[in-house]
């Protein structure tokens, strides 16, 4: 017989009764009584009664123990929140609109997978972002486990599911060779060189904005990108595998040397895009690059476009010109090859540079 509190089995061997229940995340057992005192499971089960009652006792008053939803929350700040600040923003952001407005004063018991998934429906709120506020309530779940406020069980979270979390709600945008040239043509210096800065090394715009004249390597033709901004708050790349040498091509080498000429900030500890409003003191800010791609956008004549279009751009040319999954991998400086394409691949050193070779004169040749 199975409960909630408790369970009975007779031991075959030695035709003893037992029963098992779980305490802090372990199983325990007591011997209930032979087969011979109780010839039945019926009879055994009822004389684990006292048991049974003690730890349905002992369970109600760990609920009444457990720390609400709020609690949780800020001892999970405290102890195991990531130290990037991004995803610390990120975090925040979905704890403070989303989770505690509504689970708040709650018990983590009250947030079981069928309310959770009712309430998920209930948001307006692309599937993404569902998949998000879910897998930090799971991250909560498992908190409270860790810290033996609950005991360790299967995780809830997980039989939640999110319709739609793998499709996209817009498809993302790469521009064609013409489209590219159309709209660098009508760029103006910085944003002329951050922009093929990103197209010709499949930068993100926060790891464009955050180098230094320091990361480029002149004599062996390498970019290193080691840093992100974001809201001009400095921290770590997104991932491990994004920092990492990049090779650059011979005309964009050339044309890095130009815009290094060109601005009042140029010694090695210098920002790259440094602003000059900031006295150099920060880079541009995003704002800035977003008003001066979208301006130059209207001027081409190519339609909207973000700064991550570039990013999508390199990912298109590098298909374009031939580039193996392998390679491909590496030059996005994804961790998984299923970011990149849910196929397997190799690259070495010579290829990554003959195929960024090929990307930058995409994107140099006819300037």
């Amino acid at each position: 017989m199975r409960a909630r509190n408790g369970s009975i089995a007779l031991d075959p061997r030695i035709k003893t009764w037992h029963f098992f229940y779980w305490e802090q995340g372990k199983r325990r057992s007591k011997r209930i009584g032979t087969l011979s005192q109780f010839p039945t499971k019926a009879s055994a089960w009822r004389a684990a009664k006292p048991l049974r009652d003690a730890v349905e006792t002992e369970t109600q008053v760990s609920r009444s123990t457990a720390p609400n939803v709020s609690t949780l929350v800020e001892q999970y700040r405290e102890e195991k929140m990531p130290k990037r600040k991004m995803t610390r923003q990120g975090y925040n952001t979905w704890l403070n609109h989303y989770i505690l407005p509504t689970w708040g004063d709650c018990t983590l018991q009250e947030l079981q997978a069928r309310p959770v998934d009712m309430w998920l429906q209930s948001l307006v709120l692309a599937p993404k972002s569902k998949v998000h506020i879910r897998g930090l309530v799971r991250v909560l779940w498992d908190f409270a486990m860790w810290r033996g406020d609950v005991p360790l069980q299967r995780n809830p979270m997980e039989l939640v599911t999110i319709k739609g979390a793998s499709k996209r709600t817009r498809q993302p945008r790469s521009l064609t060779v013409e489209e590219f040239r159309q709209l660098a043509r009508q760029l103006e210096e910085p944003f002329h060189t951050i922009a093929l800065v990103c197209v010709c090394f499949g930068l993100r715009i926060s790891e464009c904005l955050a180098l230094r004249w320091s990361d480029v390597d002149w004599l062996n033709g390498t970019l290193n990108v080691e840093r992100g901004i974001v809201h001009q708050v400095v921290d770590d790349v997104k991932t491990p595998e994004s920092n990492r040498a990049m090779h650059i091509d011979a005309a964009m080498l050339e044309g890095l040397k130009d815009w290094k000429r060109l601005t009042q900030f140029s010694a090695s500890g210098d920002w790259m895009f440094a602003s000059p409003v900031q006295i150099g003191r920060l880079p541009i800010s995003y704002a800035g690059v977003w008003s001066a791609l979208k301006n130059a956008a209207v001027k081409a004549g190519i339609g909207h476009l973000s700064s991550h279009t570039f990013r999508h751009t390199h990912r298109s040319w590098l298909d374009a010109v031939g580039t193996r999954i392998g390679v491909q991998q590496k030059l996005m400086r994804h961790s998984d090859i299923r970011t990149t394409m849910n196929v397997y691949g190799t690259a070495d050193a010579a290829d990554m540079a003959v195929a960024s070779g090929k990307v930058a004169g995409l994107a140099l040749n006819g300037m």
